[in-house]
């Protein structure tokens, strides 16, 4: 295993200043996986300064676009170079299988090869005209990066949520200051090691690993970030908020879901339980857009039901480097305690629980959960309300259209939704009236670069990837030209 025992500040592979580490646990057998840096608030200050400089000094925001391409292709030929090695340390960090992690560093390296392509196409439309109604007055508009970014990311896909802040920043011209989270912080170090052999200038990019409350919290508060960019939790995302405040910082905020799935009687029933599954169960349901609540027409539900819970039973459960092995262990014995008092709450409230939610019994190390279904969930049950991050679907029947839309509704979030039918002209009608940001048909969680992400009500501001995405990163500047004879007002 690499040293992760120095942080990246200013180009260089710098010791924190009191010298702190923390360890990261491998979740499949609970042993340290490697001893990381833990950056303080004098770390942060250090690493915000250098941003500060490459920004306010230093070439990167003043490169053409197609300068900056050049940079971000050789980072996402970095990232393919070392695949296999970096999926590795995704399964040892997070505990995912392996072919989900092989596919998400597939997707990083894709997405800096997305964000190079925009920027080459902003040297062509770095200028735009406005048409003003007074021909003595000229005005064009140009979009300009918005400065130092803090990106702060969670755990559940390490690598890639990096990607989805630091590869829009970049390709705007931006300089970022990247707080991984403490519990899978390693391939965000090995994006750092990539992107220095790629030429990123100093500065640039900064990476800071340590606990949320020693780097996250003065990465936030700090003032002379110009946005912070947060994926992670409500409650942490609330902190966020009132943090930015101070400065009426810019912000984005992708934060949590509760998403519901529509199926109508009409569906094919194989078609249903699969998309079920890897709506909620795929990388351990820790996706905030998990489709954890199932909302089923009732001339469906009972065989649908049946065939969910008989295909739930066979998912293969284990380590992320085991052959067939589906689902791997949760990220942390802290979100194993979450998700299991999820469920008994979920049970003390009367929801029933007809498959899963314990320990595997063959396993006796590693932060395992057997997937959980819930049936006949009433609409007040904390597991039908409350965001759990885990493997664990909630069930219920509706009778008519209308029930199913407003029971969808029915959340403080509005991340995602889905439906399903063989009629497509009912799936439009649903879709569109679906309060959510994202929406799928006939499918769950399938996800592109080029097209928007983010939810609505609490689960979150602004949009992650595609154009929207870059545009995250870019101030909108007006500049107006006179070009009459003088003026005159006050001294005409």
């Amino acid at each position: 295993m690499a040293d992760y025992q120095r942080l990246y500040i200013g180009g260089e592979w710098v010791e924190p200043v009191q010298r702190g580490v923390f360890e990261t646990l491998d979740p499949s057998d609970e042993s340290v996986l490697a001893l990381v840096a833990a950056a303080t608030a004098q770390d942060v200050e250090r690493a915000v300064a250098a941003a500060r400089q490459a920004f306010d000094e230093g070439d990167w925001p003043r490169w053409s676009g197609t300068q900056r391409a050049q940079v971000l292709r050789r980072i996402a030929d970095g990232i393919r170079a070392r695949q296999d090695e970096l999926a590795a340390i995704e399964v040892r960090d997070n505990g995912k299988p392996l072919p989900e992690a092989a596919w998400d560093i597939a997707d990083t390296a894709g997405c800096f090869d997305f964000y190079a392509a925009l920027a080459e196409g902003s040297d062509q439309a770095a200028e735009q005209s406005v048409s003003l109604p007074d021909e003595r007055f000229n005005c064009s508009v140009i979009k300009e990066p918005v400065g130092v970014v803090g990106a702060i990311i969670p755990w559940n896909f390490p690598m890639l949520m990096a990607s989805w802040k630091v590869a829009p920043a970049l390709a705007a011209g931006c300089t970022v200051v990247l707080k991984p989270s403490e519990l899978t912080p390693l391939t965000a170090i090995e994006l750092a090691r990539i992107a220095d052999q790629a030429g990123l200038p100093a500065g640039v990019l900064n990476v800071v690993s340590g606990l949320g409350a020693d780097a996250g919290k003065p990465l936030a508060e700090h003032p002379d970030v110009d946005k912070i960019a947060f994926t992670g939790s409500v409650p942490t995302g609330r902190k966020i908020m009132q943090a930015a405040a101070a400065e009426i910082k810019n912000i984005s905020l992708e934060l949590g879901g509760k998403s519901p799935f529509v199926i109508f009687a009409d569906s094919d029933l194989d078609a249903a339980v699969e998309w079920i599954l890897f709506g909620i169960f795929w990388n351990q349901g820790q996706v905030c857009s998990a489709t954890s609540r199932v909302l089923v027409e009732r001339a469906l539900y009972p065989a649908l039901l049946q065939r969910l819970i008989e295909a739930t039973e066979q998912i293969r459960i284990g380590q992320g480097f085991t052959e067939g092995v589906k689902l791997g262990p949760l990220v942390s014995q802290g979100q194993l305690d979450k998700v299991l008092e999820a469920i008994a709450l979920g049970q003390q409230e009367g929801a029933h629980l007809v498959s899963g939610g314990a320990r595997p019994a063959h396993l006796d190390k590693g932060y395992y959960l057997t997937p959980a279904i819930f049936a006949d969930v009433p609409e007040d049950s904390s597991v039908w309300r409350e965001e759990i991050f885990g493997p664990v679907v909630c069930l219920r029947a509706f009778d008519s259209e209308a029930e199913a839309i407003r029971l969808a509704n029915d959340s403080p979030f509005g991340l995602a939704a889905a439906v399903m039918s063989r009629d497509i002209s009912r799936c439009e009608r649903v879709a569109r009236r679906f309060r959510a940001g994202i929406v799928w048909v006939n499918c769950s969680q399938p996800t592109f670069v080029e097209a928007p992400w983010g939810g609505y009500k609490q689960s979150g501001i602004g949009r992650e990837l595609g154009e929207w995405g870059y545009n995250n990163y870019l101030e909108t500047k007006q500049i107006t030209r006179y070009d009459g004879e003088a003026w005159g007002w006050y001294l005409g």
